[in-house]
């Protein structure tokens, strides 16, 4: 799994880095067809925005997370991206 990982207006520190790739290992775990994954980190004013488009074979899952704290948007934006993902799971598994 490829991460790209990108920042608007915050510097991208190890620990930021860290947090995500973790975050995102444990996405790969449930689902193991992800490609690769574009991750934009963006504070506005006191909006601290986490988004990310993820690759997987045959689809694309998008999501986006706001809060005021950096980590909790990755949360979010992790929790918003496990449900897409295991619904799209869901939906190819009976296939």
């Amino acid at each position: 799994m490829q991460i790209n990982l990108t920042g608007h207006h915050v510097d991208v520190t190890d620990s930021l880095r860290d947090y995500v790739n973790g975050k995102f290992e444990k996405l790969e775990r449930h689902f193991d067809h992800i490609n690769n994954v574009h991750v934009v980190l963006t504070i506005e004013k006191l909006n601290q925005i986490a988004e990310s488009t993820v690759h997987l074979s045959g689809a694309e899952v998008h999501a986006r997370a706001e809060n005021s704290d950096m980590y909790a948007s990755i949360d979010a934006l992790i929790d918003k991206l496990d449900r897409q993902i295991l619904k799209y799971k869901g939906k190819i598994s009976h296939h």
